[in-house]
């Protein structure tokens, strides 16, 4: 097949952007895996939520798109290429995340074609504001997934950063929004036995 100047530019933008996602592979994140033994990194992240949402999607409050679930959770931590992993429970890191994201996302989804940056920074933007079946599911997903993992690695990071049951629960509150099923489980069956065998603090 022939190709146009114009499909060679696009091919170029298009396999820019794909190199630049390699990146996400070195941002360490806090989670450790399953078995402890090391932190998880973005990119593992993102797959273990995607697989999750192919699974459980059935839960979802609201009747969603999966696809574009799925799209959402691959994507939405691509901008921290840039701005690095926001701990969840660094109250210092958080009053700047806004801005480092939003400064990411201009640039890393400007690599893009014009018209798929447009799709992609809408999706972007549709996790960000928390307000779809779609979002409020993909948010669901990023809440249960490392909640799962703290309660398999038997509370590790929980106990490194002495976090306790209050902050957990304010920061996953708002899982129910996307499955009150999946909040409910992850609830009785990650949270409640880390409190019981004191890797979680109720004081």
């Amino acid at each position: 097949m022939e190709k146009t100047e114009k499909m060679e530019n696009r091919l170029e933008k298009q396999f820019g952007f794909l190199r630049e996602l390699d990146q996400e592979k070195q941002i360490g994140r806090q989670t450790y895996l399953a078995d402890g033994s090391r932190f998880e990194n973005d990119a593992e992240h993102a797959w273990h939520m995607a697989v999750m949402a192919l699974f459980l999607s059935e839960y979802s409050n609201e009747k969603i798109d999966l696809l574009k679930t799925i799209s959402m959770i691959l994507l939405h931590d691509v901008v921290e290429i840039d701005a690095g992993d926001t701990y969840a429970y660094d109250e210092e890191a958080k009053k700047t995340q806004k801005e480092r994201e939003l400064r990411a996302a201009e640039r890393i989804f400007g690599l893009l074609p014009e018209d798929q940056e447009k799709k992609i920074r809408a999706l972007w933007d549709e996790f960000e504001a928390w307000e779809t079946p779609e979002a409020k599911f993909a948010h669901a997903m990023d809440n249960v997934q490392p909640l799962m993992l703290n309660a398999a690695s038997d509370g590790k990071t929980w106990e490194e950063h002495q976090i306790g049951l209050d902050r957990v629960l304010e920061r996953n509150g708002r899982s129910k929004e996307g499955s009150q099923e999946l909040w409910a489980y992850a609830y009785e069956n990650f949270i409640l036995p880390s409190v019981k065998n004191g890797k979680l603090r109720t004081e």
